[in-house]
């Protein structure tokens, strides 16, 4: 279990580093900044990912297994969850964006955890206790919670094509553990070389498919060499160590805990707000946050083992 709280405690902190560099310019202050800095802002954090786990396997002298993963009929499931979790989900997530708000879209796109859960059950006969399925809803309610929070006076664009993003990311992120999940059952095919493969998957198909699809690739060769997205940089090296324990969270406990677990980023990056930022919390925030890390703790646990009775099943 700690390695999917890990994951989530990393993701908080990745969240707001990657927030400090997408507030900063060039990403703000322009047309151009508002109709492309959140897609160049993805494919750049995927890009350094893929850039940091290159280095990290390179020192490992694992590059190689990486290139024998990739030949199997695992690192090609592995290549689908990547398009999944990456370009399709977060594109999605752009969309929604855009077109509901980031509030509203966070509230929705919380719930991936809950179809992957799904998916994990049909796929790959993983099973949750009802108390764990209840936790994980308590869990979810508190993200939802949070985002309707933050609300405030968000504007709705264009509903059908918001709620059209906004599934496609439920699916996308939901999809992408459940798949890499099981490239992970191949012994070929382990946590770090499944990250690898993802991330490079990622960063490669938003450079060669969906920055030009958007027309971004101008604002993205302008937008490199900045300040900004040094803390860009920054924030894909805490990503990669967040994704590293995500993946080994998965292969350990399991695609649906892991998410349960990894969502506890939504309080973590309030935790992280508080210390970098000085962004201090309403009472009603530190409720959801409890509520959020309560929530994710006791669906990931074996409750039989953790108040030393019965699974409650």
């Amino acid at each position: 279990m700690r390695f999917g709280l890990l994951s989530g405690i990393l993701w908080g902190l990745d969240t707001v580093i990657l927030g400090i560099g997408m507030a900063m310019a060039p990403y703000v202050g322009s047309a151009e900044a508002m109709a492309f800095a959140s897609i160049v802002g993805s494919f750049l954090h995927d890009a350094f990912c893929a850039i940091w786990l290159l280095v990290y396997m390179g020192a490992r002298h694992r590059l190689g297994d990486t290139l024998a993963a990739l030949r199997t009929r695992s690192g090609k499931v592995v290549m689908l969850g990547a398009l999944l979790g990456g370009p399709i989900g977060m594109t999605g997530y752009v969309i929604a964006i855009a077109n509901l708000g980031a509030a509203y879209t966070a509230i929705i796109s919380a719930f991936y955890p809950a179809f992957g859960a799904a998916l994990a059950f049909l796929l790959l006969k993983e099973k949750m206790g009802r108390g764990q399925i209840v936790a994980l809803f308590v869990a979810l309610f508190g993200v939802m919670a949070m985002g309707l929070l933050s609300a405030g006076d968000s504007q709705i664009v264009n509903a059908p094509i918001g709620l059209l993003g906004a599934a496609l990311t439920v699916v996308g992120w939901g999809s992408e553990a459940v798949l890499c999940a099981w490239g992970m059952r191949d012994d070929n095919v382990d946590d770090e070389t499944a990250l690898h493969i993802r991330e490079t998957t990622s960063a490669l198909v938003y450079g060669i498919a969906v920055l030009p699809l958007f027309g971004a690739w101008g604002f993205a060769s302008q937008a490199a060499p900045s300040a900004a997205t040094g803390f860009i940089a920054l924030a894909g090296l805490a990503g990669v160590a967040s994704y590293l324990f995500y993946y080994r969270g998965i292969s350990a406990i399991g695609a649906a805990k892991a998410m349960a677990l990894n969502i506890s980023y939504s309080a973590w990056a309030v935790v992280f707000g508080l210390l970098l930022l000085g962004a201090v919390p309403t009472p009603a925030t530190v409720a959801c946050c409890v509520a959020i890390v309560a929530g994710t703790v006791l669906a990931a646990s074996d409750w039989g083992e953790l108040f030393g009775g019965r699974a409650v099943r």
